[in-house]
């Protein structure tokens, strides 16, 4: 994707131009001028992806591509899962992580067949380029694409409606993604998404992504949605974003990600560590003793409990943090998830949030808050 720099030095995607000739919000995120919300709004843009079908512009996201017959070998000694066993035609959900078992970055990684396509965060992007860089041996080539764009398409319509230009997508499932003729345009198609519902990420020349979208725009199920309803519809289900309630200083166990190490990278198991902050992150699986957890909560208020707030016990001694947390138009009640004091991260446990001074109770509740709705087949 070529990026061309913005008046005030920020990056912008191919589709610039189109979020602002729609009247869209910019703002400054991961060093790209991005569309917040357009003039629907965020709580309508979040229901209308529940209902119907949203489209996002999430070109600002690394795409990369690893070549060469140890690729998955050479990936798997730098993420705690399993790479090796991963299918022709389908991706997995990985984690980056430093010699202290914290976090680098999430991402996703996909067997094309002759290569391992991999999508990382725009904020940590040119720091997993070069982590992979340093750490990739001979005979394993990093390609770094940037003249392609990349679009979501999210919502329990999506499946019906690129159906009309590509009907094999219909018979993808989660996690699916091949390469596809879509709208005469040769697309990378993965049936994923960050919203929680059935959809679609795809993948899309740079110099075809405008029409491409705009073709999908005109669809009368089709509404544009901004970073705004992004958020509020990742939290709804229960997904983490980077810099929030991900980092370097959190391992995937307090991350309460568990189900991303699968058990053959895991004590007893046949390719057993060998990644970064192995010592450290097994022994927290085997032992089970983390000082804290990653939870869900849900406000007995209808006050938002906002990322940075403080949470406390019924004794006011300091136990937790909201890293994330909306009023979310489909839960209808306040969402958050934060981290606390493992012993307390129990289903129902109520703890106390400070917002202006006043203590709000939250009562920890299992997440997804809102179903997630993945077609599964």
């Amino acid at each position: 994707m070529t990026q061309q720099p913005h008046s005030n030095s920020l990056l912008t995607t191919p589709l610039h131009a189109v979020h602002v000739e729609l009247g869209a919000k910019m703002v400054p995120f991961a060093g790209y001028d991005m569309p917040v919300q357009y003039p629907l709004g965020v709580k309508k843009e979040h229901l209308h992806t529940r209902q119907a079908a949203g489209l996002f512009d999430v070109s600002h996201m690394g795409q990369l591509r690893l070549h060469g017959v140890d690729a998955a070998a050479a990936l798997e000694r730098l993420v705690p899962v399993d790479v090796i066993d991963l299918p022709v035609g389908k991706q997995r959900y990985a984690i980056f992580t430093n010699p202290q078992g914290g976090i680098l970055d999430d991402l996703m990684v996909a067997n094309l067949g002759d290569h391992l396509f991999l999508v990382v965060n725009a904020a940590c992007k040119a720091q997993d380029i070069a982590h992979l860089t340093a750490h990739l041996p001979a005979g394993v080539h990093l390609e770094v694409i940037e003249d392609r764009a990349l679009l979501a398409l999210q919502g329990p319509k999506a499946a019906q409606i690129l159906a009309q230009w590509q009907p094999a997508v219909a018979d993808m499932r989660f996690m699916d993604i091949q390469t596809l003729a879509i709208n005469g345009i040769e697309c990378i198609v993965s049936r994923s998404g960050y919203t929680g519902e059935d959809g679609f990420e795809i993948s899309v020349p740079a110099d075809k992504a405008v029409a491409f979208a705009q073709a999908l725009a005109e669809h009368p199920d089709v509404e544009w949605i901004g970073l705004g309803a992004r958020d509020s519809l990742r939290l709804e289900c229960g997904l983490c974003l980077y810099g929030h309630d991900l980092d370097e200083t959190t391992t995937p166990v307090e991350a309460s990600l568990l189900w991303a190490i699968q058990p053959v990278r895991r004590i007893g198991g046949e390719r057993a560590g060998g990644f970064p902050g192995a010592e450290i992150i097994l022994k927290q699986i085997e032992s089970k003793q983390v000082d804290r957890k990653r939870v869900g909560l849900v406000g007995q208020t209808k006050a938002p409990v906002r990322e940075g707030t403080e949470l406390f016990d019924s004794d006011g001694n300091k136990v937790g943090i909201v890293t994330s947390g909306t009023v979310g138009p489909t839960a209808e009640q306040p969402i958050s998830m934060g981290y606390v004091r493992a012993d307390l991260a129990v289903i129902g446990h109520e703890l106390f949030a400070e917002v202006r001074g006043k203590m709000l109770p939250m009562t920890i509740e299992k997440m997804p808050f809102v179903p997630q709705r993945y077609y599964r087949g």
